[in-house]
This record gives structure tokens, C-alpha cells and sequence, in this order.
């Protein structure tokens, strides 16, 4: 059962746009449903509630979802399926929820394609700390300050374009990345034939704090590289620096798009 900490000071007030981030809750339960809504309401965001896969597929037909709280304990399909399903067809950002929080668990979530996974019970200042950061990475504007909106990166046959986020192949395809994706990428590509280590990363990333022993980082290099089709033992072009983190091997040329 999810407790939030009703002691917990406020969070702080955040800008909302305009129209407001459309984020839609999947949990059977509706005690977890209803706190969750009323948390993320009070913070300005609008907040649909779906029981289990049929009610979050048809809000998924009838509206625009900017984010998606999705239970692993679900009738019928499970979060996992639901979540692989989600990713063959769309980009949406997915925040992981469930009482089990074994490692095996986030490691799955994340590489079926979430964004974040965080462990039943969790407190009002978590859950908002995380939709933010996961909305932030989402956002199409969103560009680090000290990178040039225009810059366009080359690197063993690949270009990247920062400002509109796409990864194209030597072959001219391009490749759906997740937000998260993104950020680590553009990470690499920022530092090449810099070592980082994966709490750096984590931070580069803005992804969520996490332990040494937390292999968010490690899910996220092994989806970006089966994307690279970089499964080469020799020259690859993201290599592992063992018990360190990881390196870009390959030369980076950076120019206007």
C-alpha cells in the first residue's frame, strides 16, 4: 500500500505551463490511484486514473499523455508487458511503481524502456521530485546551457542533432531513442575519450540518485548500444571501463546544423 508521509514539508512551487502535463496513473488499487492524483493535482498537473491496460489504452486513444505512472502488479497484463507494448508504438515518458523492489526488478523496468522506477511506499517529495526530473528530460526544449542549440555531432558514421534530438544512422535512419536515451548519449558525445564514471553520469543525466551498485546506468549503455549496433569485442564505440563507468571511443566532430 503506497504512504505518503503526511509530515513532509511541502514541495516547493513549481512553474506550471499553460496547459498542464497530462499524467496518467495505471494501478488497480484506488486508494494509490486517488493519493497519487490528489498529490500531483495540488501541483497544478492533470491526472487521469486507469485500473488496468484495456482503461489505460483507451485514454492513450482519446488523449495525449505526457507521462505515465505504471504499477507492475496489474490484472490481466502486467506492467512489464504493458510497458514493452507502450514502447513499440510510442515515446511517452514511463515512471515504474511497485511494492517489489528487488534489483531485478528496476533492472527489468528499465530495460523495457522506462524512465525511472521507484518502490512502493514513497513519500509526496519523491514522487514529484521524479515526475519533475522525468518531465524536464522529456521536454522538446530542453538543452543543456552550455551546449549550442545548434550543435550537430558526428561520430564513427552517426549525427546527432541536439536541438531536435534525433539519432541518425550511417545508413540515413533514423533511430527512436527514449528520453533517457537521449540524455546519456548526449552526455557521452559532450566528453569523448573521457572517462565517466556512473554516478557522473547519473548526474549528467539528471536520472535519479542512485547507489554504486545501482545498474540504472548499465541497463541504459546496454539499450543505447544494441541502438549503435555496438556489439563489437574490438574498438567499440562505447567501451566499459571495468568497476569505473564508461567511455565514448570514437572521434567527435561537432558542427552547426
Amino acid at each position: 500500500m503506497l504512504q505518503l508521509a503526511t509530515r513532509e514539508r511541502p514541495a516547493p512551487a513549481i512553474e506550471t505551463p499553460a496547459v498542464p502535463h497530462h499524467i496518467v496513473i495505471v494501478d488497480d488499487d484506488p486508494g494509490v490511484r486517488t493519493l497519487l492524483a490528489r498529490v500531483l493535482r495540488e501541483c497544478g498537473y492533470d491526472v487521469t486514473g486507469a485500473a488496468d491496460g484495456a482503461e489505460l489504452e483507451a485514454i492513450m486513444n482519446a488523449r495525449q499523455i505526457d507521462l505515465m505512472l505504471l504499477d507492475i502488479m496489474l490484472p490481466q497484463r502486467d506492467g512489464f508487458e504493458l510497458c514493452r507494448d507502450i514502447r513499440e508504438r510510442s515515446r511517452v515518458p514511463i515512471i515504474m511503481i511497485s511494492a517489489r523492489g528487488q534489483e531485478s526488478d528496476r533492472v527489468q523496468g528499465l530495460d523495457l524502456g522506462a524512465d525511472d522506477y521507484i518502490a512502493k511506499p514513497f513519500g509526496r517529495a519523491e514522487v514529484l521530485a521524479r515526475v519533475r526530473a522525468v518531465l524536464r528530460r522529456a521536454a522538446d526544449a530542453h538543452m543543456p546551457l552550455d551546449v549550442p542549440a545548434t550543435a550537430c555531432f558526428a561520430f564513427a558514421g552517426w549525427r546527432y542533432h541536439a536541438r531536435r534530438r534525433e539519432l541518425i544512422s550511417p545508413l540515413g535512419a533514423e533511430v527512436d531513442l527514449t528520453a533517457a536515451e537521449q540524455d546519456l548519449l548526449h552526455a557521452l558525445l559532450r566528453n569523448p575519450q573521457r572517462m565517466i564514471g556512473r554516478e557522473r553520469l547519473l548526474e549528467l543525466t539528471r536520472s535519479r540518485i542512485a547507489s554504486s551498485t545501482d545498474r540504472s546506468i548499465d541497463v541504459l549503455i546496454s539499450r543505447l548500444r544494441r541502438k549503435l549496433g555496438d556489439g563489437r569485442k574490438t574498438r567499440p564505440i562505447i567501451r566499459t571501463v571495468r568497476g569505473v563507468g564508461y567511455l565514448l571511443a570514437a572521434d567527435v566532430t561537432v558542427t552547426a546544423e
